[in-house]
């Protein structure tokens, strides 16, 4: 561009400086939001790879392809060949422009991002061109740097030079990984190289030369490209690094031509794969309830993945100037080639095109994300000094104009570290049951330490109460044993007395014997009186002793509400562990979701797809290992038993009754386990759960449940008897969220593949729910939609090929025809199948040929047989048609052939 037309502002070619500071700044680096407003917010996050054409729109931040330009120095041809002439580049790096001589008058001036002299140093370079950029790729962003010029003017001494001798001489390769390494914890994070080249439109493996077509792939989901065939390499230390880049260039392919004595003939691709962890705040405060529950959620942690990218690329040339000939000459175009289809696309970048011709070339679709993608990007473009090649540096200048206009938008792509937080729930889940178990142990040798000392004290009690009383017992048996001896001697002796001398007194005294008889029971009265003294003496030490015992007894009671205090204690103690039980079934769901959920993610991104459409619950579990032992979700389940399961269904606590009905949910998923829920009563608490919860995901995880119960033909029945099928249509026509919708599809899809049941789901309003999930519109849902259409007519075609059933087909009276034959053809391939097979078992019944005539149902037939993806459709489609004279006949009318 003039001067006097930058000036003036009429240049198109320019690209204004936004304002005075940016266009003075000495670095590329631009202003990007800090790292933790990305490292919060929703449950797991997916950036999707924009491509060349994406727009300003999403949560990116938009950043400007940066552009730098690099002067070579004259060599020695030139400074001969061109001694009496000027450099036709004059530059101005204070001012961060050049100009371009068109003679010794004229000349047009251009403004980069910075203008580095033929003198600045490798180091400088790498400061304001690449490091912005691996910062920004160590901060979670994908990042591009890239060479374009002519050949001969210094790209690959920029970026690919190793400086094995002399290390102020290396490269943007070289010092990018130094300073990668440098910034990232060998611990956690994992950085992978894979190093390639473009030749002849095929991409060959610099580090595996055997390798040498590798296929390009990209995720229709997100528009991500991988090449899942090359090698990747881990990383560790920075003489790894030396040997592998030393490795791939010395099996690039390169050439001596006029313009270069190793001339690259291939464009060279460094891809460096960057895995950090981080960790992620929660979005929102929790709430006092959250606060207080032993079910609030750890600090999730992160996964950041980033892509840098490193492009050499080959450079352009005139054949007459570079003196390619024969294959030389095919090389030269097929640079040439890619090099216009990348300028194609950042023309129609700049211009704001709706068209934008990524597919061109392999190399454009390798940068889809550098230019107008996600990716941040600079651009370093060298150029010579020579006005011999006057033309050749107006054309890279003018390339590098075009890409400053370019505009990308930075993602950061974030995921959950499953394995991380599982294991962090793990050994959180470890010490709890370990400190329940020490508190356990302490308490029971508290109860055994105190019940053993109770014992003690009421067994001396009793033995010292036993001793006195034996003691009493004795003394007072003596003494009466001894009163009695006395009495008797007395009595002999009265005895004696009276039978001797009794006459011989009464004649000398003149006295009768009644006065000694008085005498004696006089005496023996006295005697009588003292032994019932005695006797009441001994009675009030036996009261004594009686309220000796009571005391004793009274101590003994003592230890007894000692005891209960402790019983009561121990009750208390009971009712904790049970909580803490509870609250270990829980935790250990949580970990078990995420682990799996972790692996469901590590299958669908090595392509395993979404798995079974039924287990798709919030978290779903795996069925069964690859080495055949038991799965975590069973080894719970063998461990709390189904019963407690079960019970935590009634919970009154929401998160333990949500997380209880999908382990339930996730348990069913594996049929070992489905006779043990249905028989201890499951299968009825999860249709409780779906009639009387209103809440979202106790429906949702419900159905699902019972969609995997109704995997199993027994179970079906048992649905049905329980009204289960009335449940689900009711639940089909209150859901609006496509997740509740696609599991209630599931289950009913499982329930019409039993023949039995086929007018039953009719009468109970099943058919009818199915096609109402249709105004979802959700792709999952409509898929299952499908699939349990498909199962209907499969047992409609059976029932009528034995003769079980006449009649037009269910499906029809219920007007599913109009909507099977509208999505034969539709985008999603599991709906289009299942419709095709549907389309092939109603045709098989004669009584509904005349409708699917009528309905358009034989065009998609022929379509079908012509049309399919799959061999056995096709050719179940064309027996279809050729074993029904009906269709025969209307095809020969319409001069239909197969």
């Amino acid at each position: 561009m003039a001067s006097n037309g930058y000036r003036n502002g009429t240049n198109k070619g320019a690209i204004k400086p936004i304002s005075s500071s940016n266009a003075r700044s000495s670095s590329f680096k631009s202003r990007l939001p800090p790292s933790s407003n990305h490292s919060s917010g929703s449950a797991l996050r997916r950036t999707s790879s924009a491509s060349f054409s994406s727009g300003a729109g999403g949560d990116g931040v938009p950043g400007r392809v940066r552009v730098a330009v690099r002067l070579r120095p004259r060599n020695a041809e030139e400074s001969i060949a061109d001694a009496d002439f000027a450099d036709c580049v004059e530059l101005q790096p204070e001012f961060k422009r050049l100009k371009l001589r068109k003679n010794n008058w004229e000349s047009e001036t251009y403004e980069f991002d910075e203008v580095l002299t033929e003198f600045a140093s490798q180091k400088r370079v790498y400061e304001v061109v690449a490091k912005p950029v691996v910062e920004s790729v160590l901060d979670g962003y994908n990042g591009t740097v890239m060479a374009y010029g002519q050949t001969g003017t210094g790209k690959t001494f920029t970026l690919g030079q190793l400086g094995e001798e002399d290390t102020s001489a290396r490269g943007i390769m070289v010092r990018s990984m130094e300073e990668i390494l440098t910034n990232v914890s060998p611990g956690t994070d994992s950085v992978s190289v894979s190093y390639l080249q473009l030749y002849m439109e095929t991409i060959h493996d610099l580090l595996d030369p055997a390798n040498d077509n590798i296929s390009i792939v990209e995720d229709p989901r997100t528009g991500d490209v991988s090449l899942p065939g090359a090698t990747h390499v881990e990383i560790r230390d920075e003489q790894s690094v030396l040997e592998l880049l030393k490795l791939g260039e010395a099996h690039r392919i390169a050439a001596n031509t006029k313009l270069n004595t190793e001339s690259s003939r291939s464009h060279a691709i460094l891809m460096v794969h960057i895995k950090r962890s981080v960790i992620g705040e929660e979005a929102s405060n929790p709430s006092e309830t959250e606060k207080s529950s032993h079910f609030a959620k750890p600090p999730k942690p992160l996964v950041r993945k980033s892509k840098l990218v490193l492009v050499d690329l080959a450079g352009s040339e005139r054949v007459q100037k570079s003196g390619s000939e024969g294959h030389m000459l095919e090389e030269a175009k097929s640079i040439n080639l890619s090099l216009s289809a990348l300028g194609k696309c950042i023309n129609a970048l700049a211009e704001n095109s709706s068209h934008v011709p990524i597919r061109d070339s392999k190399l454009t679709r390798l940068l889809r994300d550098s230019f107008g993608g996600t990716a941040r990007t600079s651009l370093i473009v060298t150029i010579g000094p020579s006005p011999r090649h006057r033309g050749e540096t107006a054309s890279t200048i003018l390339f590098g104009q075009r890409a400053m206009k370019v505009e990308n938008m930075l993602k950061i792509k974030e995921e959950f570290d499953y394995k991380s937080l599982a294991r962090k729930l793990e050994i959180h889940m470890d010490k709890l049951i370990a400190e329940n178990e020490r508190q356990q142990k302490a308490f029971d040798d508290e109860v055994e330490r105190t019940n053993l000392e109770a014992e003690k004290r009421v067994s001396e009690a009793e033995r010292n109460f036993t001793d006195a009383l034996e003691k009493e017992r004795l003394k007072c048996q003596m003494e009466y044993m001894g009163s009695v001896k006395m009495l008797e001697e007395k009595m002999i002796e009265n005895q004696r007395k009276c039978g001797c001398g009794g006459l011989t007194m009464d004649k000398c005294n003149g006295e009768g014997p009644g006065s000694s008889i008085g005498e004696d029971i006089g005496e023996v009265k006295k005697m009588l009186e003292k032994e019932t003294h005695m006797r009441k003496e001994a009675e009030k030490e036996v009261d004594k002793l009686r309220s000796q015992l009571g005391q004793c007894t009274d101590a003994g009671a003592g230890v007894d509400a000692e005891i209960l205090k402790l019983q009561i204690a121990l009750e208390d103690e009971v009712l904790q562990k049970r909580k803490l039980e509870e609250e270990i079934v829980v935790l250990r769901s949580q970990m078990l979701q995420l682990t799996f959920e972790a692996d469901q993610m590590r299958r669908c991104l090595s392509g395993g797809g979404p798995g079974n459409a039924y287990t798709g619950l919030d978290s779903p579990m795996s069925q069964v290992s690859d080495n055949g032992h038991k799965t975590p979700v069973s080894a719970l389940f063998d461990q709390v038993g189904v019963q407690k399961v079960l019970d935590l269904l009634e919970s009154e606590d929401a998160n333990v009754r949500i997380h209880a009905v999908k382990v339930v949910a996730n348990l069913a998923a594996e049929e070992a386990n489905q006779e043990r829920i249905v028989e201890a009563g499951g299968l009825t608490s999860l249709l409780t759960l779906l009639r009387s919860y209103e809440d979202e995901t106790v429906r949702r995880v419900a159905a699902g449940a019972i969609a995997n119960l109704a995997m199993n033909e027994a179970n079906q029945e048992l649905i049905m008897l329980q009204g289960g099928i009335s449940l689900l249509s009711i639940t089909a026509s209150d859901a609006e969220d496509p997740r509740t919708l696609r599991m209630v599809a599931g289950a009913i899809a499982n329930l019409c593949g039993n023949d039995k049941l086929q007018a039953m789901l009719r009468s109970e309003g099943g058919i009818k729910a199915l096609l109402g999930m249709v105004r979802c519109g959700h792709p999952d849902v409509l898929s299952q939609i499908a699939r349990g259409i498909a199962n209907f007519a499969k047992c409609e075609s059976r029932a009528s090929s034995n003769g079980i059933r006449s009649g037009k087909s269910l499906l029809i009276d219920e007007g599913a025809l109009p909507w099977i034959v509208q999505n034969a053809t539709n985008d999603a391939a599991p709906i289009r199948r299942h419709i095709e097979l549907a389309l092939c078992h109603l045709a098989q019944h004669e009584v509904n040929e005349k409708d699917m005539i009528n309905g358009g149902a034989l065009w998609e037939l022929v379509r079908i047989t012509r049309d399919c993806s799959r061999e056995d459709i096709r050719s179940l489609a064309r027996r279809t048609l050729n074993s029904s004279p009906v269709l025969r006949a209307e095809m020969r009318r319409l001069r239909i052939e197969l």
